[in-house]
């Protein structure tokens, strides 16, 4: 490695923590940490830290946590730090100029894309949602843009058909810790390349509605929806009054009115071709596979799911 850099890292879910050990772990100088600030959580709303700041402070390194850093106090608090570069991954503030500016090589980002594909807060998701073959990491110089910074170096992922959420996002969680290491080691000579901005998409915030299924689509776009947004928002459809979950299942061959429960196996009827629930959650219930959601009086055989 060439000789450690004073590092200021920026980040708060889960996705950012092997990133923060990996500059730990290389001998780098993580002189301090930000992270979004404690929030309630859980079905107790009890106050928690967030991953990262968790890790920071299993680390010994001081943690910031200022709700923004759009004024001048925060601003200087930052530059007091006389970082040679940040590393931001999943942070949450947006950062300003003079924020961007105050670090000897500026601000690096770990972007959970193969940029300029997905820009946004859900890079992730789209990608498995929208059927892409592949998905990765992309590490960029930030600009005031939303994404749109310079690309440093690129690492892929594949995205089959029975890749969830949760493993791509765990996949590109770890690439984004290795690949930023790379780059750091060659802070010095790095060659930056435009990103094309008519090649780009928006993959925005998720929201709770997001997760209705419409069964009126392919069954292979739905069971994207379902891969994609589980655990979080989570998909659902609504049959005899009753909202149930649908936490996995796959397409098959089928033909019937869109949304009606075929047969005692599971099968629910496309817009094209059929989706067999494998595992599903009633309202206030628990997790349970279709029998067992048949027999519970949850579903029935003729419903109409929509």
């Amino acid at each position: 490695m060439t000789s450690p850099l004073r590092i200021v890292f920026m980040g708060t879910p889960q996705f950012a923590v092997p990133a923060l050990d990996a500059l730990v772990a290389a001998g780098h100088n993580v002189v301090a940490v930000y992270s979004q600030p404690p929030r309630p959580a859980g079905r107790g709303q009890q106050v928690q830290k967030s991953p990262v700041q968790l890790c920071a402070e299993k680390h010994g390194i001081p943690v910031f946590t200022p709700k923004t850093l759009k004024t001048p106090e925060p601003q200087a608090e930052f530059a007091a730090h006389n970082a040679d570069v940040a590393i931001v991954a999943a942070y949450g503030l947006i950062l300003p100029k003079a924020v961007l500016d105050a670090p000897k090589h500026g601000c690096i980002n770990i972007h959970a894309s193969l940029l300029p594909r997905w820009r946004g807060a859900s890079p992730i998701q789209h990608a498995i949602w929208m059927g892409d073959a592949q998905s990765g990491v992309t590490i960029m110089q930030m600009d005031v843009g939303l994404d749109t910074g310079a690309m440093l170096k690129k690492g892929t992922v594949p995205i089959t058909q029975q890749t969830t959420c949760q493993q791509l996002h765990d996949a590109l969680s770890a690439m984004g810790g290795k690949l930023v290491i790379e780059v750091l080691e060659n802070i010095n000579s790095l060659s930056p390349e435009k990103q094309d901005d008519a090649q780009s998409n928006y993959a925005p915030m998720l929201k709770k509605e997001d997760g209705k299924i419409d069964w009126s689509q392919p069954a292979s776009r739905i069971d994207c929806q379902i891969r994609a947004l589980n655990p979080w928002p989570g998909t659902f459809t609504t049959g005899g009054g009753k909202r149930l979950k649908v936490l996995e299942a796959r397409p098959e061959a089928g033909s019937g009115p869109a949304g009606t429960v075929l047969n005692k196996a599971g099968h629910i009827a496309c817009g094209k071709d059929a989706l067999k629930l494998i595992r599903v959650q009633p309202d206030g219930g628990k997790p349970m596979d279709f029998a067992a959601a048949l027999n519970g009086n949850y579903i029935k055989i003729g419903d109409v799911l929509v």
